[in-house]
């Protein structure tokens, strides 16, 4: 069982969830210091209360869950996170393994899984659904892994790339050649293994663009 010392905020803007949620940890003797139905009322309460773990939906108002992680990382929290989500397409696997995300837990998945998940993030152990496929989770590392191989100025390229700025547009902000720029674009194409027509690593990035942007 989790240690009932915890202290933990949760969220979600499904209001059912969020109590049942509630009424989970509660029943299982944890202290819920605070529940959010957005993004940013669930920052807030992270930031008020400094808790040990915040269990997060990723799509709220407002804020995603992968955006609060990231900003308390930026700000310094030591509060681990856990998603828990209906998503378990390898892309939103790869991002929260970018943002060192302790755990993902799907909404399928049963309390049991939940109070297990969170008994092993507080191990320091992390803790992925079994419901996740192994060839997602595959899938998802080698994603992380490419990015990672990126060169620094590629990542920038790639970050304005996923902000929907065209070639000529990246090379006027960046005082570059816009020769330059599509030499880079090559590079990333090969390194991140994304092929179809010339527009496939916009598309790519603009769809990915909340993993890119943590980079």
């Amino acid at each position: 069982m989790p240690d009932k010392k915890l202290k933990i905020v949760i969220a979600d803007d499904h209001p059912m969830l969020l109590q049942g949620l509630k009424d989970t940890l509660e029943k299982a003797g944890l202290n819920v210091v605070g529940a959010a139905n957005t993004g940013s009322a669930a920052l807030q309460l992270i930031i008020d209360h400094h808790p040990d773990l915040a269990v997060l939906d990723i799509e709220m108002p407002y804020l995603s869950g992968f955006t609060i992680a990231s900003e308390c990382q930026k700000k310094g929290l030591n509060t681990k996170f856990i998603i828990l989500s209906y998503h378990k397409e390898s892309e939103f696997i790869a991002q929260a393994k970018s943002l060192n995300i302790s755990g993902y837990v799907l909404k399928e998945d049963t309390s049991a899984d939940i109070l297990n998940c969170i008994t092993s993030v507080m191990k320091g152990e992390p803790y992925y659904s079994r419901s996740i496929l192994s060839k997602d989770m595959d899938t998802a590392n080698d994603s992380l892994k490419r990015l990672t191989n990126l060169s620094p100025s590629e990542r920038k390229i790639l970050k304005l790339i996923a902000s929907q700025m065209s070639s000529q547009e990246i090379a006027n902000k960046l005082h570059i050649a816009e020769r330059t720029v599509e030499k880079h674009r090559s590079n990333i194409i090969a390194k991140l293994g994304i092929h179809g027509q010339s527009h496939s690593l916009s598309m790519w990035a603009i769809k990915q663009k909340s993993m890119i942007m943590d980079l």
